[in-house]
């Protein structure tokens, strides 16, 4: 089961189950390992009805963020790469995702998504972009963290709703 504690899972699972959209919870609790290595889990598998099925990896952050900064979008290496090493487990079919699930904590902030969640009395836009799209246009962004993230521009425009990857509609 996904971790029901985190919001921001708890969140996107729920927009799921209104859009209809079947899927699976990862059980985090779980350790996986493939050819010698321990890999970190994802979230979901969604069975898409637009494209490939997904192994999603929620992400949730604030929006804006500290400061005023909007599309915060760090991720780090090993979310990267276990994700990879598990598409390569499902293979063909099955693509890396990464779900943005913001919470929007300012005035007028919703009018920057065109999918936005009403869950627990709280609005989250949610987004998400493939991740070979994201490793391609990341950079690094705290060596000591293992961080990496896009620029904000480039993050903008590469970014979908996430009704476009699951083909849902809520």
């Amino acid at each position: 089961m996904a971790n029901r504690n985190v919001i921001y899972e708890a969140c996107f699972e729920d927009y799921l189950r209104q859009a209809g959209i079947p899927y699976v919870a990862v059980d985090e609790a779980k350790k996986a390992i493939f050819a010698g290595v321990y890999l970190k889990s994802f979230d979901f598998v969604v069975y898409s009805r637009a494209g490939p099925n997904l192994l999603v990896d929620v992400k949730g952050r604030r929006f804006p963020y500290r400061g005023g900064r909007r599309w915060e979008n760090w991720a780090t290496r090993d979310d990267l790469d276990s994700l990879a090493r598990w598409e390569e487990v499902f293979g063909s079919g099955f693509a890396g995702l990464l779900v943005f699930c913001y919470h929007l904590v300012g005035d007028g902030e919703a009018e920057r998504f065109e999918v936005v969640h009403g869950f627990r009395g709280e609005s989250y836009g949610l987004v998400g972009v493939y991740r070979s799209a994201y490793v391609g246009a990341c950079r690094t962004r705290s060596p000591a963290w293992g961080t990496v993230s896009v620029p904000t521009a480039a993050f903008r425009d590469m970014v979908r709703p996430v009704a476009a990857f699951c083909g849902g509609d809520a």
